[in-house]
């Protein structure tokens, strides 16, 4: 079994706290359905937001989903590079699996789609 990093990204319209959480659980729940996996197979996700969304901590719609309570999650803030995609949540999902780097799923949605157009279907 090896360890393997899933990304998924995906921005909001407004800063505003209940968008940011409905935002995050969404793009959690597309990479965790796209690549098949259980929260017990998760080691840790890391989740960033671009400096100017500042109205909730995303990890806290994890949280709250059943089953995702033990799993370490750690929120931080972008570097704020300039022009950079605004009001972007990204997610970086550690996960114990037996699949190649190369059959991970990753998901970006919405604006977020323009960071990875190789992957995101606009290629």
């Amino acid at each position: 079994m090896y360890n393997r990093g899933i990304r998924g990204a995906t921005t909001v319209a407004h800063n505003e706290g209940q968008e940011i959480l409905d935002a995050t659980a969404e793009l959690l729940k597309k990479v965790v359905a796209a690549n098949e996996i259980l929260p017990e197979d998760i080691c840790s996700v890391w989740i960033t937001v671009t400096p100017d969304l500042d109205a909730a901590f995303p990890a806290k719609a994890i949280r709250v989903l059943q089953g995702w309570d033990m799993v370490p999650l750690m929120c931080s803030t972008e570097i704020p590079v300039k022009n950079a995609l605004p009001k972007c949540i990204r997610l970086l999902i550690h996960v114990n699996t037996n699949k190649t780097q190369r059959e991970m799923k990753h998901i970006y949605m919405n604006e977020a789609r323009s960071l990875r157009p190789d992957i995101s279907g606009q290629a």
